[in-house]
């Protein structure tokens, strides 16, 4: 599979990469064995990045854990990426990324990961009550350290990315980025500017684009989309139709509409990776193929026409969007 290069310090991963929170959060009781396989059927595919976090093991299992077993075959041939920045509570879940916290949290993925370096350290959503140079200067830290060897950013805004690369050079940005989700696009003038590489998070619309999707309240108690505004009434059935116009697009190219989706996101920059998650080694055969599938100008064009801004309804919930600064 083609590399692509993220950032200005050396990160080189594969074209698509995988998204691993999917295995044990979010999207209803996962299965270790099939996680496994999946993970494994990506490499062999050329997919090199992997991508965990702290929080995706605080589902059903440990994520952190699945995905370091699943590449210990292999591990000094792939890229490991997770997370740090979100914290238990009593009232449920809050954030921090106080400096003691981000040493604990590397510490602890470490030894989940099975690995002695932390290949991507990321802050998993910026943490108002600490500054971000605190945030930088520690992962900085744990660089010159050798624990972490790069630093990436998730959800953040210009002046957040700006103040933290002037500690200690940003990598990487990971946002949602996909067909349906276009925000993202208004930090790309950041990220030329400074050099920063761009990771998209749910790139398929979290499986809307997949021609799989089932309105609200079909799915698994604890799968995400249940609540989630483009699965709601209205916005279910004008969403629906808009995949089903790209499912017949992709079909005029021998593809399929998910494939058509990543290989949009391919073109929109040589910086961009997209993570798509699955727990199928099917699906990830079928993703896989996008990184091969050429779009025209015109394909572009088609595509434009039917989601000119996005898909219908909000990415969250009112309340849940992260706020950019």
């Amino acid at each position: 599979m083609q590399q692509r290069t993220l950032g200005a310090q050396g990160l080189t991963v594969s074209a698509l990469g995988y998204g691993a929170m999917g295995l044990t959060m979010a999207y209803g009781p996962g299965d270790e064995q099939a996680g496994i396989a999946a993970i494994h059927r990506a490499y062999e595919l050329g997919v090199t990045f992997f991508d965990t976090a702290e929080l995706y093991g605080w589902g059903t299992g440990n994520n952190e854990a699945l995905v370091g077993k699943a590449v210990q075959g292999f591990r000094d041939q792939v890229v490991l990426a997770t997370k740090f920045g979100f914290a238990r509570t009593e009232q449920g879940l809050g954030l921090d990324s106080r400096p003691e916290n981000i040493r604990k949290v590397a510490d602890n993925s470490l030894r989940h990961l099975g690995v002695d370096q932390i290949d991507v350290f990321y802050q998993h959503r910026v943490d108002p009550a600490v500054p971000i140079e605190d945030v930088a200067g520690t992962v900085k830290e744990l660089i010159d350290a050798g624990k972490v060897k790069y630093f990436g950013l998730s959800e953040a805004g210009p002046q957040t990315i700006r103040r933290a690369h002037a500690v200690q050079p940003v990598s990487v940005l990971q946002t949602e980025y996909s067909l349906f989700e276009r925000d993202a696009e208004q930090l790309f003038p950041t990220l030329a500017d400074l050099g920063i590489g761009f990771v998209a998070y749910s790139p398929l619309g979290r499986g809307f684009i997949t021609g799989t999707a089932k309105p609200a309240g079909q799915y698994d108690a604890t799968d995400m989309r249940n609540n989630d505004p483009r699965w709601q009434p209205g916005n279910y059935e004008k969403n629906l139709d808009a995949v089903s116009r790209l499912a017949d697009l992709a079909a005029t190219k021998d593809a399929i509409v998910a494939q058509l989706a990543l290989a949009w996101l391919l073109a929109q920059g040589e910086h961009i990776v997209p993570i798509p998650g699955t727990r199928s080694a099917a699906r990830i055969e079928e993703n896989a193929g996008a990184a091969e599938l050429a779009l025209t100008q015109d394909d572009l064009t088609a595509i434009s026409d039917i989601l000119p801004t996005g898909g219908y309804g909000a990415r969250y919930a009112e309340g849940h969007l992260p706020t950019w600064n």
